[in-house]
């Protein structure tokens, strides 16, 4: 049984083997998979703890996942780090990649549903390219502009195409979108759907579960403000208005309670780290 097995392996284009082992979660795959998951903790980690730092007066910064990184990149251990998330960035890309290409469609969804998923994996995968890429940038000495700057300059080039309002807004009405998924995904835990039965105590697997729910609350929230001011930018057409996650932290700091508001949303950022850590242990990555 085992020889006709290899014999069916010998016959399968790379392409057809990436895909079998994709479908399956396991080899190569399956750790290309849980290192991208591993990169992705890390980062939202580092945001957190930097705006933890900032919300109790200790010397951090509301920053984007580019701007921890640039701050992770001043130490000398922080570079090696750096090193090590680049690679895990550039994993966490190829493994989107790769679903969108073996994903398989239920029999219950319809075309439009499959190919929605796929766009969603290749839009994942093209965020995590770009952190690939600054990360590459910052280990290269380059420097970094904050995340508010570029989305002034992208929403200002975009709003003189034709149309450009409409695009402005429906980008800002998509990211609010996901801040809404992230606010259900953490209160039913759906996450919990593509977790495997492993080894693991109750208690550690609930502790994920709560690091999850906090984790995806937070981000619910600061997805949800950059999609509202993005929004707003289109609809009173004024570029400045466009915030990214740094100016979402900033505006949170500005509130009423602001230190309090922004320590309990980094403190969930900080959560989610942990929950991705979890994530990467216990998620079926079969596509």
């Amino acid at each position: 049984m085992g020889t006709i097995e290899q014999g069916q392996r010998a016959l399968r284009t790379p392409v057809q083997e990436t895909r079998a082992k994709a479908r399956g979660g396991r080899g190569w795959y399956a750790v290309v998979a849980r290192t991208g998951l591993v990169a992705k903790g890390i980062s939202y980690g580092l945001v957190g703890a930097l705006a933890v730092k900032l919300a109790f007066g200790d010397g951090g910064k509301a920053t984007s996942r580019q701007g921890a990184l640039h701050a992770l990149a001043q130490h000398s251990f922080g570079r090696i780090v750096l090193i090590l998330l680049v690679g895990g960035f550039l994993a966490y890309a190829l493994w989107r990649v790769i679903q969108a290409v073996a994903e398989r469609s239920d029999d219950e969804d319809s075309a439009w549903k499959a190919w929605g998923k796929r766009a969603g994996y290749l839009g994942r995968a093209a965020i995590y390219a770009g952190l690939t890429w600054s990360a590459i940038k910052i280990l290269s000495g380059a420097g970094n502009r904050p995340q508010n700057q570029k989305a002034h300059e992208w929403t200002a080039r975009v709003l003189g195409w034709p149309a450009g309002t409409w695009l402005v807004a429906a980008a800002g009405l998509t990211i609010l979108g996901v801040g809404l998924w992230n606010v259900y995904r953490g209160i039913s835990q759906n996450f919990e759907d593509k977790w495997r039965v492993v080894r693991l105590s109750p208690a550690a697997r609930k502790w994920g579960a709560r690091a999850g729910t906090a984790g995806h609350l937070a981000r619910g929230l600061v997805f949800g403000l950059i999609g509202v001011f993005v929004t707003k930018a289109a609809l009173d057409f004024k570029p400045t208005d466009a915030i990214g996650l740094d100016g979402a932290l900033q505006k949170l700091i500005q509130a009423p309670y602001g230190p309090w508001l922004l320590g309990v949303t980094a403190v969930g950022l900080v959560a989610y780290g942990v929950f991705c850590l979890v994530d990467a242990r216990l998620r079926d990555v079969s596509a």
